[in-house]
């Protein structure tokens, strides 16, 4: 009986250590795309970012509000382009990013929250991506002029 229950209990873990489904950027190493990043740049082979537009512009919105807009990301360099992380400049503005490696010329979509709760006046927020590119960086900025709620 209890070799039976060891059995079971590692055959478990075994199928659910193995069968996890994940993408690529949890699965990717910084160190492991530094890596293949220099050997595509001894080749002369790097992905190169173009954006549809590096800056949105939310215009005139209420205190509160919550908006979106769509970066369109185009791989016009010559291998994979990986977004290993993109952050927002402060927790208001928050990215969901491609997770999955992004062939050359082809295009992948971002979509960028912005929550103007507690945030009247001007705003002007960005979002950093870390990426496999030479740059290794690249920035999108959006923007909003936010209306405080009535009785401020």
């Amino acid at each position: 009986m209890k070799r039976t229950f060891g059995m079971l209990a590692i055959a478990a873990l075994v199928l659910s250590t193995s069968c996890k489904q994940g993408n690529a950027s949890e699965k990717t190493d910084e160190t492991n795309v530094e890596k293949v990043t220099a050997e595509n740049a001894v080749n002369g082979k790097l992905p190169v970012v173009k954006f549809d537009k590096t800056e949105h512009d939310f215009g005139d919105i209420k205190e509160g509000d919550k908006v979106e807009t769509v970066f369109k990301i185009t791989n016009e360099g010559e291998a994979d382009l990986i977004v290993i992380n993109a952050q927002g400049s402060c927790g208001c503005t928050v990215p969901e990013w491609p997770k999955e490696p992004i062939k050359p010329g082809t295009s992948a979509d971002m979509k960028v929250t912005f929550d103007s709760k507690g945030k009247p006046g001007q705003q002007q927020k960005s979002v950093t991506l870390t990426t496999n590119t030479k740059e290794g960086a690249e920035k999108v900025t959006i923007k909003a002029n936010v209306s405080p709620k009535s009785g401020q």
